[in-house]
Order: C-alpha cells, then structure tokens, then sequence
C-alpha cells in the first residue's frame, strides 16, 4: 500500500469513495444531496492535505488532514478517513490514521481530535480507540442516522507529544 498526496486527477476516485459515503448519509454529517464537485471541493479544500492510500495504483482510501480550529486552536488537528465499501477490513483505514498521526506531528502539530464521531459508526469508533483516541465526551442525539434516527456522536482526542 502506497499513502500519497492526492491530485487533481486522482477527484474521480475519490469521489468514487466518498459519493456513496454523502449520499448513504450514516457517517458523515454532510447534506446526502452535496454535489460532487462541492464534495470534491470540501475534501481537497485550500486549508487541508488531502491524501489518498492506493493498492496497485487503484485508489481506495482518502483522508484529509487539516488545523481543527484556527488562532489558538491551531495546534490541534483534525482529519477526516474514508474507505471504499470493497476495500474496508483490509487495514486502509488503519493505515491512513497512522500516516496521519505521522504527519500531523511532522506539520507541528500537539493532537488531534475528531469533532463528530457518530456512534453507530462502530468499526471507526474501535479503529480509533485501538489508534490510541479516548472519548471526552457524547453529544446525545447530535447526528439524524438516516435508518436509526437520531444517535449520539463523539469527541474523540488524542495528544501527540
């Protein structure tokens, strides 16, 4: 497996990855209806390194690294991971979290949270949660689950120094 920079020309895979991903509407708290090239424009956008892991030249997983908040909370990062449906348990995931924990101490920063980790979302929970991130806290009722209804969502954190 081979972690890179994306490009221009790797949009249409990536959108092949997270297009089903918007439009399932169960892990991400994105409008299911976001155009493809709003989609592509949030996930490369000016404030993030956004990379994809590939096999074989075939792209099957994107992430976006970006500072979670600005000013004084720009020491802490924030990433977003998706996965194709076909490649999912094969350690693509776990692979990009770990270049991103690489990188995100090489780009200075001190940790890393994720703002809105939905709790039905178990594999990612898991996969977090064995990559060394605690929950601080449950926002009761926070994301509309598009089958379940309204479920939790987490803050998840992790320091890096």
């Amino acid at each position: 497996m081979k972690i890179r920079r994306a490009e221009k020309s790797d949009q249409a895979a990536v959108w092949g990855i997270i297009g089903p991903i918007i439009r399932g509407g169960a892990e991400y708290a994105l409008d299911r209806d976001m155009s493809e090239g709003d989609a592509l424009a949030y996930w490369y956008g000016p404030e993030k390194e956004t990379w994809v892991a590939e096999v074989d030249g075939v792209v099957l997983g994107s992430y976006y690294l970006k500072a979670n908040q600005a000013g004084g909370g720009r020491h802490v990062a924030n990433c977003g991971y998706t996965v194709s449906d076909e490649a999912r348990g094969r350690g693509i995931a776990r692979a990009m979290c770990e270049h991103s924990l690489e990188r995100a101490r090489e780009a200075g920063f001190r940790a890393m949270q994720f703002n809105f980790v939905v709790a039905t979302n178990v594999r990612a929970v898991a996969l977090w949660e064995r990559m060394g991130f605690r929950t601080l806290t449950r926002l009761p009722g926070a994301f509309m689950h598009p089958d379940q209804g309204e479920v939790d969502a987490l803050v998840m954190y992790q320091r890096l120094d």
